[in-house]
């Protein structure tokens, strides 16, 4: 199933009594699975499961919700941000899907955009972030998706919530989409709402008011993903309005292609034709020859993917006869951004 398709079954969204059947069937596997979660956040809250510093300051960055919140570009503005200072960053990820002696698809798009900042990836975030400190001498380690990964010890941890699927249908993995029960927020020092331009006021405002009352004590952020530029496998770069009211084809390997959907729109492309595929999907070389076939039937004027997906497929600058484009993502703040960057600077004296 896709991930749209998933999210469509857990939301109520699809009908029918094959759907109904399958969120009950779901339903049973909900509980265990929230007990087993809240089993061992209890032995963390409790001192009984050893969480352990390292001699540096760590910035987590991490959400509620499976799939794309939004984290990679706040990862990049973060580590971007300490750089700008002089300060020694490195970036720590569990690598999900890697082999050995790889990176994922997460870890080029940062390398591309952040060459000086170093990147480790390693299930073990403990010792990626000693082995970072010890190779690079980093005075500051960034953690990507590490909200759940509790062993290490953090000085900021910040929570990004997407204003399409903030509380993941209120339901735990599998019958939703939270990776743990929604009160997990309360241990966020930052709370971020992403694409919330995407909402009605009020909208918006019920789901502050709800992250509050879980984390009462956190700052509440307000960021937008805007597209910023098109750009190719070989480096150039084009304007967004060079698409804008032509027909293109769309594919993505991503968590949640609603906000990949929602961008494609606010750039003003018309898409003749939408492909998913699971997250970190590795393409392989049948999948190109299947997609290349399937913009040349839809007769676009270019192909457009996110930067993950531009990596992984094989530094292609064409796909169907066609120009192969990535939209180049960046994070702008539309509230609580000066009181972020002073708990950052903070950061830096210690």
């Amino acid at each position: 199933m896709t991930p749209s398709g998933f999210r469509e079954l857990v939301s109520g969204r699809r009908h029918g009594l094959a759907a109904s059947l399958a969120r009950f069937a779901l339903g049973f596997i909900e509980p265990p699975y929230t007990l087993a979660v809240q089993w061992r956040n209890r032995r963390y809250d409790q001192g009984r499961a050893i969480v352990q510093r390292v001699p540096v300051p760590v910035v987590s960055v991490g959400n509620l919700t499976l799939g794309g919140t939004g984290k990679t570009p706040m990862v990049q503005w973060i580590a971007g941000w300490l750089r700008q200072r002089s300060a020694r960053v490195a970036i720590v990820s569990r690598g999900y899907g890697v082999r050995s002696g790889s990176v994922n698809d997460e870890a080029l798009e940062l390398q591309q955009r952040l060459p000086d900042v170093p990147h480790v990836q390693n299930p073990d975030r403990v010792c990626a972030a000693r082995q970072a400190i010890d190779a690079f001498a980093c005075q500051v380690i960034v953690l990507d998706d590490a909200f759940q990964h509790r062993r290490i010890a953090r000085d900021l941890d910040i929570v990004l919530l997407d204003a399409l699927e903030p509380f993941g249908f209120d339901h735990v993995f599998p019958r939703g989409t939270l990776r743990e029960p929604a009160t997990g927020l309360r241990r966020a020092q930052v709370v971020a709402l992403s694409r919330g331009e995407l909402l009605p006021p009020a909208e918006k405002e019920r789901i502050r008011q709800r992250a509050q009352r879980l984390a009462p004590d956190a700052l509440w952020l307000e960021t937008t993903h805007a597209a910023q530029t098109l750009v190719s496998a070989d480096g150039s770069q084009t304007p967004l309005g060079w698409l804008s009211g032509k027909p293109v084809a769309a594919l993505c390997g991503i968590g949640n292609p609603a906000g990949f959907r929602h961008t494609l729109a606010a750039c003003g492309y018309p898409v003749a034709g939408f492909r998913e595929f699971p997250d970190h999907h590795p393409y392989t070389p049948a999948d190109v020859e299947t997609l290349a076939a399937w913009v040349r039937a839809l007769g676009v004027a270019a192909a457009v993917c996110t930067c993950k997906d531009l990596v992984k497929l094989g530094g292609r600058t064409e796909l169907g006869g066609v120009p192969l484009w990535a939209l180049s993502i960046g994070l702008e703040f539309r509230a609580g951004q000066a009181e972020f960057e002073g708990r950052l600077a903070a950061l830096l004296l210690k």
